[in-house]
């Protein structure tokens, strides 16, 4: 309903101006319809959104840095930036590694991960720069324990602390949550060098990495001798990886594709998106690394002399693992223990794999535990 108000125009005009002025149901109804539509639209992006991006308090970019910005702002953002500046190396590149408390135990994965670089050839200042990105509060405090550059990632609704088996949804979740993150790595200006904490440091990689490439990656088979070839079995366990544009549109690509490839790992869905035209758009360059310097139990580098890292893949199991490990690390220290002259004619080979030989790979394995959850899920 609407209501009167009257006006004069002066003392000698006795003619009347009505003014409708709205009714104040009717308002309350149009304001509460708009908050209805606002939130009709915007409520299915904001889950859209969540979904490509869980980890959605990084997204950021170098040049509008949250940290840059205001330093006391104690965001998630700003506590990864802090810790990759204090690992960082003069060209802001850092080496990244993730961590679980199933890995993160005494006289686990991580034990071996960093003994490995101590008695490497020239690797024990490595460690200065390496981030650990734990996923756990327990892989979190044995971190501190032992390291100065620890951050603590917490993913909504997953439980990292028990060993994620190959496939598992917690396993899913674990290896697309460590794609995001090292998507925000990059935003951040920071080149990375990621790396499994089961793959041992024998001797600075660095050195055999290709300059002008955007994202390399080590490989399962090295077959093709050809480290342009798209069609090389990449491993995402291992990936040097520049920070700009065109690595960032990767990434976020890489990561988004997973809706499409639905129950497929990160390694899966690159071996599905690596001939993709959006990566020629973007104009990436990839190249992939010979296992000849960075090999693992999937096809073990052939020479000691040249041998970089060792990775323990193709093996499944958590105590599996270490036990090939120690037998792989005792033979680093078997040759590096040898005279010059030895080490120049040595013609030993590895002894691993050997409990993890892809023999008694058994894929459809699963712990009764893993069975046990998946049952009530």
């Amino acid at each position: 309903m609407a209501t009167r108000r009257r006006t004069s125009t002066s003392e000698n005009n006795k003619n009347t101006k009505l003014t409708l002025l709205p009714d104040p149901v009717s308002g309350f109804r149009r304001i509460l319809m708009l908050i209805m539509l606002v939130a009709a639209v915007a409520l299915p992006c904001l889950a859209l959104y969540n979904a490509v991006y869980p980890l959605r308090l990084f997204h950021s970019s170098p040049q509008n840095s949250l940290a840059a910005a205001n330093p006391s702002l104690d965001t998630e953002e700003v506590k990864l930036e802090r810790v990759l500046k204090a690992a960082s190396m003069k060209d802001k590149t850092v080496i990244i590694t993730t961590l679980n408390e199933a890995w993160a135990a005494p006289n686990s994965i991580f034990d071996l991960f960093l003994e490995s670089f101590k008695i490497g050839e020239n690797t024990k200042g490595l460690l200065k720069h390496l981030v650990v990105i734990a996923l756990d509060q327990k892989a979190y405090k044995r971190c501190l324990e032992v390291h100065p550059h620890c951050y603590a990632l917490t993913v909504e609704g997953v439980d990292f602390s028990v060993e994620a088996y190959f496939m598992s949804k917690p396993y899913l979740k674990m290896m697309w949550s460590r794609i995001d993150i090292l998507r925000v790595v990059l935003e951040l200006g920071y080149n990375f060098l990621f790396t499994d904490a089961d793959i041992m440091w024998f001797r600075d990689p660095f050195k055999r990495f290709y300059e002008d490439t955007d994202f390399q990656i080590a490989t399962d088979n090295y077959a093709l001798n050809d480290s342009y070839n798209l069609n090389n079995m990449p491993n995402g366990g291992f990936t040097y990886v520049k920070s700009n544009s065109r690595s960032i549109e990767f990434y976020k690509f890489w990561f988004t594709s997973r809706i499409k490839y639905k129950n497929k790992h990160d390694q899966s869905v690159l071996m599905l998106i690596k001939h993709d035209p959006f990566l020629t758009k973007i104009g990436l360059k990839i190249r992939f690394l010979n296992t000849m310097y960075f090999g693992g139990f999937c096809e073990t580098s052939k020479d000691f002399n040249q041998v970089s890292t060792m990775h323990a893949n193709c093996c499944f199991g958590l105590d599996t693992k270490i036990h090939d490990i120690n037998i792989m690390l005792d033979d680093w220290r078997n040759y590096a223990s040898s005279s010059p002259s030895l080490k120049s004619s040595w013609n030993s080979t590895w002894r691993v794999p050997q409990n993890c030989s892809i023999k008694n790979f058994d894929r459809d394995y699963k712990p009764k535990r893993l069975v046990q959850v998946e049952k009530k899920d």
